[in-house]
Protein backbone atom coordinates (compact mmCIF):
# COMPACT_ATOMS: atom_id res chain seq x y z
CA UNK A 1 0.00 0.00 0.00
CA UNK A 2 1.32 3.33 -1.13
CA UNK A 3 0.66 6.45 1.24
CA UNK A 4 1.01 10.11 -0.13
CA UNK A 5 0.20 13.34 1.45
CA UNK A 6 -0.84 16.92 0.40
CA UNK A 7 -2.06 20.16 2.16
CA UNK A 8 -5.13 21.87 0.25
CA UNK A 9 -6.83 24.86 2.04
CA UNK A 10 -4.92 23.83 5.27
CA UNK A 11 -6.33 20.49 5.55
CA UNK A 12 -3.88 17.78 5.06
CA UNK A 13 -5.41 15.33 2.41
CA UNK A 14 -4.09 11.80 3.01
CA UNK A 15 -4.35 9.36 -0.26
CA UNK A 16 -4.15 5.57 0.23
CA UNK A 17 -3.57 3.62 -2.74
CA UNK A 18 -3.93 -0.48 -2.77
CA UNK A 19 -5.66 -3.29 -4.44
CA UNK A 20 -9.22 -2.66 -4.38
CA UNK A 21 -12.16 -5.58 -4.26
CA UNK A 22 -13.43 -4.99 -8.06
CA UNK A 23 -13.74 -7.85 -10.48
CA UNK A 24 -10.14 -9.40 -11.02
CA UNK A 25 -8.55 -7.95 -7.57
CA UNK A 26 -6.28 -6.13 -9.56
CA UNK A 27 -7.93 -2.13 -9.29
CA UNK A 28 -6.47 -0.10 -7.75
CA UNK A 29 -8.07 1.81 -5.20
CA UNK A 30 -7.22 5.12 -3.86
CA UNK A 31 -9.33 6.95 -1.15
CA UNK A 32 -8.14 10.91 0.15
CA UNK A 33 -9.63 11.29 3.22
CA UNK A 34 -10.77 15.29 3.57
CA UNK A 35 -11.22 15.62 7.14
CA UNK A 36 -9.25 14.00 10.52
CA UNK A 37 -12.70 11.67 11.42
CA UNK A 38 -12.49 10.49 7.96
CA UNK A 39 -8.86 9.46 7.74
CA UNK A 40 -9.73 7.42 11.54
CA UNK A 41 -12.77 5.76 9.45
CA UNK A 42 -9.84 4.77 6.80
CA UNK A 43 -7.67 3.68 8.83
CA UNK A 44 -10.20 1.55 10.82
CA UNK A 45 -11.05 0.31 7.75
CA UNK A 46 -14.57 1.30 7.84
CA UNK A 47 -16.88 1.45 4.53
CA UNK A 48 -16.69 5.27 4.11
CA UNK A 49 -20.05 6.23 1.57
CA UNK A 50 -20.41 9.41 0.47
CA UNK A 51 -22.55 10.54 3.05
CA UNK A 52 -20.72 8.94 5.86
CA UNK A 53 -17.66 11.16 4.73
CA UNK A 54 -20.39 14.23 4.89
CA UNK A 55 -20.98 13.26 8.52
CA UNK A 56 -17.28 12.35 8.92
CA UNK A 57 -16.53 16.43 7.62
CA UNK A 58 -18.97 17.59 9.75
CA UNK A 59 -17.57 16.43 13.14
CA UNK A 60 -14.26 16.76 12.05
CA UNK A 61 -15.37 20.64 11.55
CA UNK A 62 -17.35 21.16 14.60
CA UNK A 63 -15.60 23.14 16.90
CA UNK A 64 -18.50 22.82 19.56
CA UNK A 65 -19.83 18.96 20.97
CA UNK A 66 -23.00 18.52 18.73
CA UNK A 67 -25.76 16.01 19.40
CA UNK A 68 -26.80 14.14 16.48
CA UNK A 69 -30.08 16.73 15.58
CA UNK A 70 -27.28 19.68 15.14
CA UNK A 71 -24.69 17.01 13.33
CA UNK A 72 -28.28 16.12 10.96
CA UNK A 73 -28.85 19.64 10.54
CA UNK A 74 -25.29 21.05 9.61
CA UNK A 75 -25.00 17.79 6.86
CA UNK A 76 -28.39 18.10 5.07
CA UNK A 77 -26.91 21.69 4.15
CA UNK A 78 -24.23 19.49 2.21
CA UNK A 79 -26.31 16.76 1.39
CA UNK A 80 -30.22 16.94 1.84
CA UNK A 81 -30.75 13.70 1.07
CA UNK A 82 -28.89 12.40 4.38
CA UNK A 83 -32.15 10.90 6.85
CA UNK A 84 -31.34 11.41 10.96
CA UNK A 85 -31.62 7.59 10.52
CA UNK A 86 -27.83 7.69 8.78
CA UNK A 87 -26.85 10.00 11.27
CA UNK A 88 -27.57 7.99 14.72
CA UNK A 89 -26.25 4.88 12.88
CA UNK A 90 -23.14 6.79 11.46
CA UNK A 91 -22.48 8.94 14.95
CA UNK A 92 -22.55 5.31 17.01
CA UNK A 93 -20.30 3.17 14.33
CA UNK A 94 -17.92 5.29 14.85
CA UNK A 95 -18.37 5.83 18.37
CA UNK A 96 -17.63 2.37 18.39
CA UNK A 97 -14.93 2.52 16.37
CA UNK A 98 -13.21 4.86 18.82
CA UNK A 99 -13.33 7.64 16.32
CA UNK A 100 -16.12 9.89 18.51
CA UNK A 101 -16.46 10.41 22.16
CA UNK A 102 -19.65 10.24 23.56
CA UNK A 103 -20.55 13.39 26.34
CA UNK A 104 -23.46 13.65 28.49
CA UNK A 105 -23.21 17.44 29.94
CA UNK A 106 -26.22 17.07 31.98
CA UNK A 107 -28.45 18.78 29.53
CA UNK A 108 -30.50 15.54 28.51
CA UNK A 109 -28.65 14.92 25.31
CA UNK A 110 -25.60 12.88 23.72
CA UNK A 111 -22.77 15.13 22.56
CA UNK A 112 -19.96 13.92 20.67
CA UNK A 113 -16.58 15.25 19.88
CA UNK A 114 -13.53 13.60 18.03
CA UNK A 115 -11.33 11.27 19.91
CA UNK A 116 -8.01 13.13 20.11
CA UNK A 117 -4.41 11.93 21.79
CA UNK A 118 -4.29 15.56 23.66
CA UNK A 119 -6.08 15.40 26.84
CA UNK A 120 -8.30 18.10 27.68
CA UNK A 121 -11.13 18.35 30.58
CA UNK A 122 -14.67 20.48 30.19
CA UNK A 123 -16.10 23.11 31.48
CA UNK A 124 -19.73 23.72 30.86
CA UNK A 125 -21.88 26.88 31.15
CA UNK A 126 -24.75 25.90 32.80
CA UNK A 127 -26.48 29.08 31.34
CA UNK A 128 -25.97 28.83 27.82
CA UNK A 129 -24.74 25.24 27.72
CA UNK A 130 -21.78 25.98 25.95
CA UNK A 131 -18.13 23.33 26.21
CA UNK A 132 -15.20 25.27 27.03
CA UNK A 133 -12.14 22.72 26.58
CA UNK A 134 -9.17 23.17 29.54
CA UNK A 135 -6.23 21.62 30.39
CA UNK A 136 -4.38 22.44 33.43
CA UNK A 137 -1.71 21.12 34.59
CA UNK A 138 -1.90 21.50 38.60
CA UNK A 139 -5.21 19.79 37.95
CA UNK A 140 -3.72 16.82 35.97
CA UNK A 141 -1.24 16.31 38.81
CA UNK A 142 -3.41 16.82 41.72
CA UNK A 143 -5.36 14.10 40.57
CA UNK A 144 -2.35 11.73 39.99
CA UNK A 145 -1.39 12.50 43.81
CA UNK A 146 -4.89 12.03 45.31
CA UNK A 147 -4.85 8.60 43.21
CA UNK A 148 -1.17 7.68 44.63
CA UNK A 149 -2.42 8.80 47.94
CA UNK A 150 -5.19 6.51 47.98
CA UNK A 151 -3.28 3.47 46.62
CA UNK A 152 -4.32 3.30 42.99
CA UNK A 153 -2.00 4.15 39.72
CA UNK A 154 -4.07 6.70 37.19
CA UNK A 155 -4.71 5.24 33.81
CA UNK A 156 -7.26 7.74 33.14
CA UNK A 157 -9.90 10.36 34.04
CA UNK A 158 -12.52 12.56 33.07
CA UNK A 159 -13.08 15.85 34.08
CA UNK A 160 -16.11 17.94 33.69
CA UNK A 161 -16.73 21.41 35.65
CA UNK A 162 -20.14 22.85 35.35
CA UNK A 163 -21.14 26.69 36.65
CA UNK A 164 -22.43 30.24 35.47
CA UNK A 165 -20.71 33.14 34.96
CA UNK A 166 -19.01 34.97 37.97
CA UNK A 167 -20.63 38.46 36.44
CA UNK A 168 -23.81 36.46 36.55
CA UNK A 169 -23.34 35.85 40.41
CA UNK A 170 -23.57 39.67 42.04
Amino acid sequence: MNVSYAHHGGKRLISYTGLGTGGTGNEIKTMVADSTVDQKCIDADLKMTGQRRVIARVLSDSEDHPDVELVYRRATEIDPKISIATVYRTVRLFEEANILEKHDFGDGRARYEELTEEHHDHLIDMRSGKVIEFSNEKIEKLQEEIARELGFKLVGHRLELYGVPAKDEK
